[in-house]
């Protein structure tokens, strides 16, 4: 039997060879307990060159928003990424603790049920109801643990986690320390300790942040990819890296329908054609870049186990229907719209015109 590889390496992992060839150039100065100093930092998610080894680019985008989010890092401020479902938040908050602390493992997922056991300690009950409160009965949780290594921690999806238990990290960022009460003791973050949040406002039972924890944390927002250029960049990285994770050929996913698919989503995202020429109706889903990548990836399949290997416009079609429609009750009406007055008309769209229409 092969040995089992892995499907989704830590950043670390996957960038071993870009993070040691960096900190082998790295000669400028480091923060304390950092891996790198902000400048290789930034180069790691951006993209250069460190000697001879090519850095790819994790994000495309601004820089100054990268150096501001880096520049945060190294104070005593804690950072929040901002910004609408798929602006690559969690990939950022990802690649960042990897290049500081060499460490992206240290993660709370927020949800609705999330208790303050996972941002502080929880408790081993077996050895708690045999031996009472100690220190090996103690599990502390992610936050804790970047605390005693000075590293970063990463918390995700911030305002959906309950507002009482989001305070709960009011103390942890302004005082430095985390109380633990049952053993007369407290955890001291050590130099290099701090943390990234990503939120979003558009998901359902988002729970505000208080004015409180908001004056803990600069924020950076990430937006969406400014041009059709930009964004059809990103989505052919993104494919291309995932394609070669699951042994898919790399023509697998022709750029031309790369394109076709980020103008779908830009414009119904934007509520207008890409020349401004006609106004459109905007569906309730986001249309987010990472979405388009989830589609690409699913046409990509298709074409290769169930095709000629190359991705064409009933492969597209599969899953862009389920992309644009959220609301079955409002996005079904817009979508049928947009294919009738946009896609039908449009000089060498036609085969996905009947795609999607076949799929009806």
């Amino acid at each position: 039997m092969q040995p089992t590889t892995v499907i989704r390496p830590h950043a670390e992992q996957a960038y071993a060879h870009e993070l040691a060839a960096l900190a082998a150039h790295d000669d400028r100065p480091r923060p304390a307990s950092w891996l790198l100093s902000p400048w290789a930092v930034v180069t790691y998610l951006l993209g250069g060159k460190a000697g001879e080894t090519e850095i790819e680019p994790k994000y495309y985008g601004r820089r100054r928003l990268i150096e501001i989010a880096v520049a945060t890092l190294a104070t005593d401020r804690a950072l929040l990424l901002l910004g609408v479902p798929g602006t690559a938040k969690t990939w950022v908050s990802e690649h960042l603790a990897a290049a500081i602390s060499g460490d992206s493992t240290l993660l709370v997922q927020g949800t609705a049920g999330l208790n303050e056991e996972a941002l502080r300690y929880g408790w081993n009950y077996a050895r708690l109801l045999a031996e009472g409160p100690s220190e090996n009965a103690l599990v502390p949780s992610p936050v804790m643990t970047a605390m005693r290594d000075g590293k970063l921690v990463r918390v995700e999806e911030l305002t959906r986690i309950p507002a009482d238990v989001q305070d709960t990290l009011i103390t942890l960022l302004s005082e430095k320390t985390l109380p633990v009460p049952e053993l007369n003791t407290e955890v001291q973050a050590r130099q290099g300790f701090n943390l990234i949040a990503t939120s979003n406002d558009r998901d359902k039972g988002v729970n505000e942040l208080s004015a409180a924890l908001r004056r803990r944390f600069n924020t950076v927002v990430l937006p969406l990819p400014d041009t059709l250029e930009e964004e059809v960049a990103i989505v052919q990285n993104r494919v291309a890296v995932l394609g070669k994770s699951l042994e898919l050929p790399p023509d697998a996913a022709p750029v031309q329908e790369i394109r076709r698919l980020v103008t779908i989503f830009r414009e119904l995202r934007n509520g207008k054609t890409e020349d401004g020429r006609e106004k459109l109706k905007s569906p309730t889903a986001t249309l987010s870049t990472a979405e388009a990548i989830s589609v690409m990836h699913q046409g990509q399949s298709l074409a290769v186990h169930f095709g000629d290997g190359e991705l064409r416009a009933h492969d597209l079609a599969a899953g862009l229907a389920g992309a644009v429609v959220k609301d079955p009750g409002t996005d079904t009406a817009v979508w049928q719209e947009y294919l009738e007055t946009v896609v039908k008309k449009r000089e060498g769209w036609q085969d996905l015109y009947r795609a999607c229409r076949e799929l009806e």
